[in-house]
């Protein structure tokens, strides 16, 4: 069974990596095409427990390949408490955003949103292929609008206020909900210190327990 599911894996990764449906055949139409070649990042472990659910690659991800490379993934592994090493263990942590491709840049010099092609596509996929999940860390309001559905509240910050809920859930793998590490969010986080203080002790806690 081991060897089916290690087989089913590596099927699934290698479909993934030569998925070009945002190019090829995007949603939205032929001129929505992603305007450069994809390159899909996505860690997929057959013994992680927790999943990092985050947004879409961004350009210097896209570049080197490594999800998280970057200052949001610096705040982020300081969050969970984690080395560099540790978080990209994939026995410790599965990572698999919404959008498996840098999306994109907006008018204003920002991220796109993730693609509309991805997670229709692949991501039921993904999660059925990694029963042994045990915490989901969902990451900005894609994330959360996926796994936590008509559970979240009417806003971000609500939806992560409400962090005890989800995290106590008993049917399927816990949901904690949390901001994008991103330096955009720094002003989020003065306005809510409660974040800092009561979530992320809880949150490395949680995270301690589940990589020991």
């Amino acid at each position: 069974m081991t060897d089916q599911r290690t087989d089913g894996l590596e099927t699934l990764r290698a479909a993934i990596t030569a998925c070009r449906i945002c190019r090829d055949a995007p949603a939205r139409g032929p001129e929505f095409r992603l305007p450069h070649e994809p390159r899909p990042v996505a860690v997929i472990s057959q013994t992680a427990r927790i999943l990092i659910s985050g947004q879409a690659p961004g350009l210097r991800v896209h570049e080197s390949g490594l999800p998280f490379n970057d200052a949001s993934g610096d705040r982020l592994r300081q969050w969970l408490g984690v080395s560099r090493e540790q978080f990209y263990d994939p026995g410790l942590f599965a990572i698999v955003p919404m959008g498996f491709c840098f999306p994109g840049y907006d008018a204003h010099g920002s991220d796109l949103p993730p693609r509309r092609e991805c997670a229709p596509r692949w991501r039921s996929q993904v999660v059925d292929a990694m029963p042994q999940i045990e915490l989901v860390l969902a990451i900005g309001q894609y994330a959360q609008a996926w796994h936590l559905g008509d559970r979240r509240a009417a806003t971000m910050t609500e939806t992560v206020r409400n962090w005890r809920t989800y995290l106590g859930s008993n049917t399927g793998p816990a949901v904690l909900a949390l901001p994008h590490p991103s330096w955009r969010n720094t002003g989020w986080l003065k306005k809510n210190p409660w974040f800092e203080a009561d979530i992320l002790p809880a949150l490395r806690e949680r995270v301690t327990k589940l990589i020991s």
